[in-house]
């Protein structure tokens, strides 16, 4: 995950960005997400999904190690390799498509580094479609870490990254089961995670979410479109919380109210907060501002301000995990595209 504008030292600078990408795109109407009719979205059927599965392929990215990015000058680091590699050898068990975006980028330090967005589709011929997102890169330095010592040390991130990585392994395990009547693309983001450190002395603009900046600027295909899209960031936390943030009411206010009606009806009124809450830096702000699709934004944001205790520090591992938050949040996105896009007789 990126940053929070409460929490980073460049508070201003980043408002302003989010400031101008909404101002510009003011005319822009969200088309096709608002709910037309109430639903009973507990009488959806849909596919039930495992937490186990999510534990253990959580359980097996972790082993693998940091996903930090490679250098042009050196091969990727072995945890970033063996990761994609993974994350290319599940989606082809379940989609009918993969697709890998490899592209450079520099860092906020000029570093020039590999990334690799991973793109796989459920029924690429089909029309209308339906976007689910996450990073699955991890922080090259834990500047939030309560230790000084550790601020130039890697993120595991377990929480921050492959959260919402394993969403998208069971969603789309579910899916193939019990297709639904859309298109699905599940798109890995690269190179979410490596803007500019709080212990820098620099500032550099757009150093967060160069994946999803390539990917907008450069789709797997091109003039692709879709009805909306779901971005999941930081979604397995043990202490739940999920508000609506200033980026998604702003691009998607007919899916957020959407999503967090269903959240409520299924139960989870206490973990989808009905609260407005400030813009945050992510991948969906890209996507909404690059192509036009409105997306929201599922993202950890505890009552105290900040996202979870473990956010970019070296304890984001897997005892702060929980498998059954992952299961439970892609649940409810799964019976809003259910809902949408039921399964054809």
């Amino acid at each position: 995950m990126g940053a929070t504008f409460s929490k980073m030292k460049t508070k201003l600078t980043l408002c302003l960005l989010v400031a101008l990408a909404l101002a510009g795109c003011s005319d822009r109407k969200e088309k096709a997400a608002a709910p037309a009719r109430q639903v009973d979205f507990a009488a959806v059927e849909a596919p039930r999904l495992n937490a186990d599965s999510i534990q253990s392929s959580v359980e097996a990215m972790a082993a693998f190690g940091v996903r930090t990015p490679g250098g042009h000058l050196r091969p990727a680091a072995r945890g970033w390799d063996l990761t994609a590699s993974y994350i290319e050898r599940q989606m082809r068990r379940w989609c009918d498509t993969v697709i890998l975006q490899n592209f450079r980028s520099t860092l906020w330090d000029g570093r020039e580094v590999e990334g690799r967005n991973i793109i796989a589709s459920l029924n690429p011929a089909a029309e209308r479609r339906v976007l689910l997102a996450a990073h699955w890169d991890s922080r090259l330095w834990a500047d939030h870490d309560p230790d000084e010592a550790n601020w130039h040390s890697p993120v595991p991130g377990v929480g921050d990254g492959l959260s919402g990585t394993a969403a998208l392994f069971e969603m789309a395990r579910a899916m193939r089961l019990m297709p639904p009547s859309v298109g699905v693309d599940f798109v890995f983001f690269d190179l979410e995670d490596q803007g500019v450190p709080e212990w820098s002395e620099v500032y550099a603009d757009n150093s967060w979410c160069l994946g999803s900046q390539h990917w907008g600027q450069s789709p797997h295909t091109p003039f692709y479109r879709a009805v909306y899209g779901v971005l999941f960031d930081m979604i397995g936390c043990q202490q739940p919380r999920f508000t609506k943030e200033e980026v998604s009411r702003h691009f998607a206010p007919g899916l957020t109210d959407k999503l967090w009606s269903c959240a409520a009806q299924l139960g989870m009124a206490d973990v989808f907060a009905d609260q407005k809450t400030g813009a945050i830096l992510d991948d969906h702000l890209y996507v909404n501002q690059l192509t036009g699709i409105p997306m929201v934004d599922i993202v950890q944001n505890g009552a105290e301000g900040s996202f979870f205790p473990h956010w970019h520090t070296t304890t984001d591992d897997l005892a702060h995990f929980s498998a059954a938050t992952v299961a439970s949040v892609a649940g409810v996105v799964m019976k809003v595209i259910y809902a949408d896009f039921p399964v054809q007789p």
